[in-house]
């Protein structure tokens, strides 16, 4: 189904489409450029003093956007941002190449939990809990852009329904669809899943089973297969089970929830009707309820050559469990699909001492340059890390 929305904004009193309409950011209105950037990559309430990276790394601010979630870049290097419990989409440039942006539109809103943003072919593509939109040549319409629903079937639960989306290397959307409980078998067969779907909208379909909730996934530089994170059930105490990194070489194959965890803890309520060798194991098995989110392969050069195609992964963090767990960027090392090394990159957004966090990362996104992004829906913030030497 194809629904067009209109790009005006009318007038009070009459039906207000506010979601298809963009505008400058109210926090980038001063009239002095100088003083509307400072306000969009203000440091104000972070502790970036905290923050722990490797000799030579460098962190620092790139845009404040409230509720930042899911990152894409254009083609013209505009980020787009997602959010979730918020209902916009936000657009960011840096237009004086100093790699601190200047100018923020709100691309999107009145729009439910648009936590998914992808780019493809000059459009851009976002993603609430059960539709697809598609704003073609988003880049030259910043000021007055206009979106289209090209799928609106996915199913409406709110639980985990939030959408990470991006396209393969197949020129498909990929869409998971969350289960919609902590542990559960549903007769749809549609939960628990990632779907793929044409950039027209058409011929959806079932591309992998049994992920509980994937936020992430990317694509390997060299092979094209999907990697993609996983957050493990709750309730099962502090320490089981883990959050996953799967690999999926092949469309069809089942990744074992709610049936088996990690790839070998048989859950304790439908872990006894199918054996764990039955399904595909973990690459590597993460920190138990770090929630990772976000991923990407590091494929540029700014970065020393040890990073080259590592997996860097945004932990949001736990809230199941008596002692905090994640709240950091870490790193997975893999050779043909086996884990070889998994390690911290970033930390600092969690005080171990008080378990109080000020950030929460979300998604990582690398520039051209071969810096990186990374998103903070805690305190509103995209960060920029460089390195030096």
């Amino acid at each position: 189904m194809k629904k067009f929305v209109t790009p005006y904004c009318l007038l009070a009193g009459l039906l207000i489409f506010s979601f298809s309409c963009s505008s400058k950011d109210s926090g980038n209105e001063s009239t002095n450029p100088e003083e509307a950037k400072k306000a969009l990559t203000s440091t104000e309430g972070l502790e970036l003093h905290q923050l722990k990276l490797p000799p030579g790394f460098k962190i620092d601010v790139y845009a404040r956007v409230k509720s930042a979630r899911s990152m894409a870049l254009g083609s013209d290097g505009t980020v787009f941002i997602g959010t979730r419990g918020h209902d916009k989409i936000y657009a960011v440039r840096d237009t004086d190449g100093d790699y601190k942006a200047d100018e923020i539109y709100t691309i999107a809103e009145g729009l439910r939990n648009p936590n998914g943003v992808a780019f493809k072919d000059g459009n851009l593509y976002i993603a609430e809990i059960s539709k697809l939109w598609r704003y073609p040549n988003i880049e030259s319409t910043l000021n007055n852009p206009y979106g289209e629903i090209i799928y609106d079937d996915y199913p409406q639960d709110g639980h985990h329904g939030w959408k990470y989306i991006a396209f393969g290397p197949d020129g498909k959307l990929y869409v998971p669809v969350g289960a919609p409980c902590n542990i559960c078998e549903s007769k749809n067969e549609i939960y628990a899943s990632i779907t793929r779907i044409n950039p027209d909208g058409t011929g959806m379909e079932i591309f992998a089973k049994g992920i509980r909730n994937s936020v992430g996934f990317t694509w390997h530089p060299t092979t094209g297969e999907l990697y993609f994170t996983d957050n493990g059930r709750d309730m099962l105490g502090d320490d089981i089970p883990p959050c996953e990194l799967n690999r999926a070489t092949t469309s069809g194959q089942h990744f074992g929830y709610p049936y088996c965890h990690g790839g070998s803890i048989k859950d304790p309520e439908f872990g006894d009707k199918y054996p764990c060798s039955d399904f595909k194991k973990p690459v590597q098995n993460l920190g138990p309820h770090v929630a990772p989110l976000g991923l990407k392969f590091y494929t540029e050069n700014m970065f020393p050559a040890e990073y080259k195609n590592t997996i860097f992964i945004a932990e949001h963090g736990s809230w199941n469990r008596s002692k905090k767990i994640g709240y950091r960027i870490t790193m997975v090392k893999e050779r043909n699909g086996v884990g070889q090394s998994y390690t911290p990159f970033i930390t600092g957004w969690l005080n171990e001492a008080t378990q109080s966090s000020w950030g929460r990362p979300v998604d990582v996104l690398i520039l051209p340059d071969g810096s990186m992004l990374i998103s903070d829906d805690q305190s509103g913030t995209i960060y920029r890390v460089t390195y030096k030497g």
